[in-house]
């Protein structure tokens, strides 16, 4: 399951775009915190202490691979969607529950049950109502999940098939979804629940992220070394930005300046200006960087590198790799769970 052939995606989504957490001693972003990692070819959630700069535990998933990880906004539970042992739109298995994991015991402590096979994949934390939006790919949809009774509360379409990664602004009234194999994005108004806009990108896309000023959507086609820049305010294609090679995952910095890409084939990350939409650099990182999540008080980016099985830890402002940290197989998506006050 490796990239791109098979398609395999990761996720992180939900450490991208969750709301900024802010100690309430000191008024900024906390530091401290765990990061999680799907590790895919261990069928495990591993979680790792970027202090120490190592994996502490790996906890098992049930023997079917869940690609993301959301962490609740209290850095307490961890959330994963099963989505099965295939690639997007590939045939296998179809996941059809979402493991819940205790941070501190270390054990899956229950388990969501969504009644039929869906693919589940992306988990985002609503940034203003709380609930978790899971995206459900077999039926067209994001589930929308109330993550303290664990229930199913409704369910919104996306109007497209293979929709696998999601976005949310920042007000939480809007999503994006990249549906792969239409190559598509889906804009929904998530309160209405309806869907706002179809917005053709290529033959496949891949992956998703939003400015951190809700102005700017960005997403990898993955036909040809370029990011799709999508405006936002109209919900249409603005722009595109040549890469210097295929790129896969994305995330903005907290600041809004920067938007990190990965570029597989080259194992770097590129560096987007958002001001003038160019590459102003790149960072050698390990073998076949998919996700990328942002330590909440910007100094930080910590890319899964799934050949190398490592993530590497970016600092963001001397942009060089100051740790390469032990994972599991395949490591892919990515969360940070804050660390509890």
């Amino acid at each position: 399951m490796g990239w791109p052939a098979l398609k395999v995606l990761g996720v992180v989504c939900i450490g991208l775009l969750a709301p900024l957490l802010v100690s309430s001693e000191t008024g900024t972003p906390p530091s401290r915190g765990l990061l999680l990692v799907a590790n895919k070819g261990n069928q495990t959630l591993g979680i790792i202490d970027p202090e120490e700069g190592r994996q502490v535990a790996e906890v098992p998933e049930g023997g079917i691979t869940g690609h993301e990880v959301a962490a609740s906004p209290d850095g307490q539970t961890a959330y994963v969607p099963i989505y099965g042992n295939s690639g997007v739109g590939k045939p296998g298995t179809d996941g059809r529950t979402m493991a819940v994991i205790d941070l501190a015991s270390r054990h899956v402590v229950r388990t969501l049950d969504f009644a039929k096979p869906l693919r589940p994949h992306c988990a985002v934390f609503g940034p203003k109502n709380g609930l978790l939006y899971v995206t459900t790919e077999l039926s067209n949809s994001i589930t929308v999940i109330d993550p303290k009774t664990l229930r199913i509360v409704s369910s919104i379409p996306t109007g497209q098939r293979e929709s696998h990664m999601l976005a949310i602004t920042q007000d939480g009234q809007r999503g994006y979804t990249a549906n792969v194999g239409p190559g598509t994005v889906s804009a929904i108004d998530l309160v209405a629940k309806k869907i706002l806009a179809i917005i053709p990108i290529s033959r496949d896309t891949q992956r998703i992220a939003i400015s951190p000023d809700d102005r700017w959507v960005f997403t990898a086609d993955q036909t040809a070394p370029r990011l799709a820049v999508i405006d936002a305010s109209t919900n249409t294609l603005k722009t595109w930005v040549n890469l210097p090679t295929v790129a896969y995952g994305t995330a903005a910095t907290p600041d809004g300046r920067w938007l990190l890409i990965t570029l597989p084939d080259a194992n770097k990350i590129g560096v987007l200006d958002i001001k003038t939409m160019k590459i102003s650099r790149t960072v050698a990182v390990g073998k076949m960087p998919q996700e990328i999540v942002v330590r909440p008080d910007g100094e930080v980016a910590y890319v899964s590198c799934m050949a190398a099985g490592k993530i590497a830890a970016v600092n963001l402002k001397t942009w060089t790799v100051d740790k390469m940290i032990a994972a599991g197989k395949d490591a892919d998506g990515l969360a940070w769970a804050p660390e509890k006050p």
